[in-house]
């Protein structure tokens, strides 16, 4: 009787422990918390040539030929500004691309690079090394003093506010600004990257200076510094650093420091690129989701 006490007891503990073994949907094994892998060609968005936030990217990335040039592959699909990009990323579930930190919009996902987060804090702690600066170039003595007002409310406490407000990294040791009751018309041209928040600054300088009107032309930074050096507008914006000979015709002055964050479809799995994965893809090397190591 004992012995058959005692076998229908360890019957009972071994049927107890496949149970334990079985499928549970409450289970925190691997095989329920892996993701899914996206598979298919992966179809790379770049900005066209000229853009600034071309240049910085192919440049942080590497994405150069052994001269130094870029070399971003002529399969990309080229999109003119930052809100055709944001667009034709959201609407391909293969697709990747690249855009100004403070362009973000829930439209797209931002993946990580190397395992990092592209946010104002990482980019300013310089853990997130993507980044590149947003600057004003001009004739040096060439300013007429409306537009030279405008530069020193950019660069003033409360223009650097407004950076800040963007989703940018402003610029420290900044003073209060004093309208000095200037009048007349400004232009500006250039990147399509500074442009959106040089919108804000413009609206925000426009109420203190109600005789003042601000014209802003998206343009990209290469056509923005051109125009600067021909004297066709008083300020050119750009998104990358003024090569030698355009430093010997413009000054160039910073006004804020952005990251560039790498950006797939919502329905993409991954979350994580390497910097070498983004370099791969942007060369042509890498052609299918499959191949992009998690």
């Amino acid at each position: 009787m004992k012995k058959l006490i005692c076998t229908l007891l360890a019957g009972s503990i071994l049927a107890a422990t496949f149970a334990g073994c079985g499928t549970d949907n409450n289970s925190s094994s691997p095989t329920n918390t892996k993701k899914a892998t996206i598979t298919g060609q992966i179809y790379p968005i770049t900005r066209e040539s000229g853009s600034g936030t071309r240049s910085a990217f192919s440049e942080l990335f590497e994405v150069v030929d052994n001269d130094g040039n870029d070399a971003i592959t002529e399969t990309a699909e080229s999109t003119s500004s930052t809100s055709v990009m944001m667009t034709t990323v959201a609407g391909n579930d293969y697709s990747i691309g690249y855009v100004s930190l403070g362009s973000l919009s829930d439209d797209v996902k931002a993946v990580k690079i190397d395992g990092t987060k592209c946010t104002v804090d990482n980019v300013k702690s310089g853990t997130y090394k993507i980044s590149r600066p947003f600057n004003i170039c001009y004739i040096d003595g060439k300013l007429s003093k409306t537009a030279d007002d405008f530069r020193s409310y950019i660069l003033s406490t409360e223009g650097q506010s407004i950076i800040e407000e963007e989703g940018y990294i402003p610029m420290e040791n900044t003073k209060a600004y004093k309208s000095s009751g200037v009048s007349g018309k400004i232009t500006l041209a250039g990147s399509t990257s500074v442009a959106p928040v040089m919108d804000k600054l413009k609206d925000a300088y426009e109420k203190v200076n109600s005789g003042v009107t601000i014209e802003i032309q998206e343009s990209g930074s290469s056509a923005g510094i051109q125009s600067a050096t021909e004297g066709a507008v008083d300020i050119g914006m750009s998104s990358r650093e003024l090569s030698d000979d355009e430093a010997k015709a413009l000054k160039s002055e910073q006004i804020a420091l952005d990251g560039i964050a790498v950006i797939v479809n919502k329905n993409n799995s991954i979350d994580n690129l390497t910097s070498e994965s983004v370099k791969s893809i942007y060369l042509g090397e890498t052609t299918d989701w499959s191949e992009i190591e998690q």
